[in-house]
C-alpha cells in the first residue's frame, strides 16, 4: 500500500481518532467508533479518499 499521508498529519489523525473514541466512551455512544477511521489512516499512512482525489501529503525521498 502506497503512503499518501505525511507524518505530521498522521500524528494529528491518530490523536483526533483517540479523542473521538474517548468521547464515544464518555458519552456512551456508538459514534465513538468513527474514531477508528482516523486511527487506521494515521497508523497506515494511507487514505483512500486522498488517492481518489489525487492528494499526497507524504514527502517522498528522491532516489539517486
Amino acid at each position: 500500500m502506497i503512503q499518501n499521508v505525511g507524518n505530521p498529519e498522521r500524528v494529528v489523525r491518530v490523536l483526533a481518532g483517540v479523542a473521538i473514541c474517548a468521547a464515544g466512551v464518555y458519552f456512551q455512544s456508538w459514534w465513538g467508533l468513527v474514531g477508528l477511521v482516523p486511527i487506521f489512516t494515521g497508523a497506515t499512512g494511507y487514505c483512500p479518499p486522498y488517492q481518489i482525489l489525487g492528494i499526497n501529503t507524504c514527502k517522498m525521498k528522491q532516489q539517486g
